[in-house]
């Protein structure tokens, strides 16, 4: 882990000396990772939208044949979620109770209005392969999520925070649906206000992910949840990296060798 931490160090730092990148640089870069984002989040919870569907349903509003109408609401309401969450991220102000509630109604405003923004009416569990785990009841809710909301509103942005915020809302569970999806956001919110990239939980670490999530709700500890959340940010900043350079130096990118560029790049009841 220690190594780990240094290498996101060293390349945040690398990339912080690069800033300010143009605007137009800037904005294509965001728009990349902002639809990768929606497709990953989706994914993993059972959305079956490709990466490149998802695209299309975005950028030129398409409907994809033979793919439910739930799976377009779906990127589309992620989409204008985490383009909220740029917008938010410029803000100073210490994110409240309301911020959280705001982005789930955000990523349920068409694929789920009728409980966008509302705490859950419901028990909510999910099977684990140790048996059944029940999160706290409606009840307890708008206390936990009070108490939430003010160690996050003291909490420095570090990814420390991020990936803490993320796993103690998912242990919440406050929201009937898309708790899951509004985690990650939230997560990579505080991770762009801390100057990070946002990371992206992809379709290929989805058993590890949960089984992560669910060890630490069993109460066998955060280890597993932390290292590859770490290990996906260290991917990431390296991604961003190749990036930024490639935009800032193009010339340079096009003397290298072949094969050094940029890295290819149960729903959340």
């Amino acid at each position: 882990m220690d190594y780990l931490l240094a290498s996101i160090a060293a390349k945040k730092e690398r990339i912080d000396k690069l800033r300010p990148v143009s605007r137009r640089a800037l904005a294509n870069l965001e728009h990349y990772y902002d639809i990768e984002l929606t497709y990953t989040s989706n994914a993993i919870e059972g959305n079956t939208l490709s990466a490149v569907e998802t695209t299309l349903v975005i950028e030129k509003g398409i409907t994809v044949s033979g793919k439910p109408l739930k799976d377009h609401l779906e990127a589309i309401d992620h989409y204008d979620a985490i383009r909220y969450v740029r917008e938010l991220a410029r803000q100073t102000s210490p994110l409240i109770e309301s911020d959280v509630r705001d982005l789930h109604k955000l990523v349920m405003q068409r694929s789920g209005p009728g409980i966008a923004g509302r705490y859950a009416d419901l028990s909510r569990y999910v099977r684990t392969e140790t048996g059944r785990h029940v999160f706290p009841s409606p009840a307890e809710i708008p206390a936990l999520m009070s108490d939430f909301a003010a160690w996050l509103g003291t909490a420095t942005d570090t990814p420390e925070t991020a990936f803490m915020a993320h796993r103690r809302l998912v242990d919440i569970h406050p929201f009937n649906d898309g708790n899951g999806r509004t985690a990650r956001l939230l997560m990579n919110l505080v991770l762009i206000r801390g100057g990070y990239p946002p990371v992206a939980v992809r379709p290929e670490d989805r058993l590890d992910y949960i089984r992560s999530l669910q060890q630490a709700q069993a109460g066998q500890g955060t280890q597993s949840f932390s290292d590859l959340l770490y290990q996906r940010l260290d991917a990431t900043l390296g991604e961003y990296l190749s990036v930024l350079q490639e935009a800032l130096h193009p010339e340079a990118r096009r003397d290298e060798p072949s094969g050094s560029g940029a890295a290819d790049s149960d729903r959340d009841s």
